[in-house]
């Protein structure tokens, strides 16, 4: 979709092939007008979850508890979270993987905190549940109550 877009703003730009240079879209800066390079901007970096993105049960629980820390999950305090509610350790680079998954995914966003003299002056990475992934929590629900009722009852 993106080269979809970059050859209808090389039509109606009047620029061609020749003059586009062959590299990444910031090197194209100067030839997109301010609102070309928002949309492109927009459809990089906000594509909504694709249907049927499968969703792991330890992403899973990793989105549920950021959504219970809400605002104030970082690493440390969401693997303490999923040890408390679940009763099992948990490993801290498997929780940072699983964070990177699903912010790729588009299910968390991040921002930096500030430093701090503790961390040896280095910032937490604050993570917060997207729409998207409030939307796929939904879901997940939806499907694992339907599947429950459906089970028989015993006579």
């Amino acid at each position: 979709m993106a080269a979809r877009i970059v050859r209808h703003l090389r039509a109606v730009s009047g620029f061609g092939h020749d003059v586009f240079p062959k590299t990444a879209f910031t090197s194209r800066k100067r030839y997109f007008s301010t609102a070309a390079r928002h949309l492109l901007y927009i459809y990089r970096n906000n594509k909504p979850l694709m249907k049927g993105t499968y969703l792991g049960e330890f992403e899973e629980v990793v989105l549920l508890a950021v959504a219970i820390l809400a605002g104030d999950a970082y690493g440390a305090s969401i693997t303490s979270e999923i040890e408390q509610q679940m009763g099992r350790s948990v490993n801290l680079g498997a929780v940072h993987a699983a964070l990177h998954r699903l912010e790729e995914k588009g299910l968390l966003s991040s921002r930096l905190g500030g430093a701090t003299a503790e961390r040896g002056g280095r910032s937490k990475r604050f993570f917060t549940v997207t729409m998207a992934g409030t939307k796929a929590l939904d879901n997940i629900r939806e499907i694992r109550n339907r599947m429950w009722n459906a089970i028989p009852k015993p006579a």
